[in-house]
């Protein structure tokens, strides 16, 4: 039997918080991830009732501005653009690590909602 991996290990896995084994992920449409309903390891339900993921939002909201703030910090410091120029490129920057970002604060909001609340 393998050990398990470390919680840090398992979240930038997308694996199960309770488990450490079973996927959080499933590939669907285009790609793009689908959450399972269940984990396909020790079965634990992933959403817990409607609107679950609401949490998921403010945490890829604070993520995404600091982000961008990092991108338009980098711009402002070494480009030596001005501000508004900086802003404005940090945020088109930013555009395409928004969806990846959605789905890592999924998995980080599972991890926090297991750490307080595991049944």
């Amino acid at each position: 039997m393998h050990p398990s991996p470390s919680t840090l290990s398992a979240i930038f896995r997308q694996l199960c918080p309770r488990c450490r084994a079973g996927r959080i992920f499933s590939r669907s449409f285009l790609l793009f991830p689908r959450t399972n309903e269940y984990c396909p390891s020790c079965g634990l339900k992933f959403e817990r009732e409607e609107g679950y993921f609401l949490g998921a939002m403010y945490i890829s909201y604070g993520l995404g501005v600091a982000v961008i703030v990092l991108f338009g910090f980098l711009l402002w410091e070494f480009a030596h653009w001005p501000l508004k120029r900086a802003a404005f490129w940090a945020i088109l920057l930013f555009v395409p690590f928004a969806p990846a970002l959605a789905y890592f604060s999924r998995v980080l909001w599972i991890y926090l909602d297991q750490a307080f609340d595991p049944e």
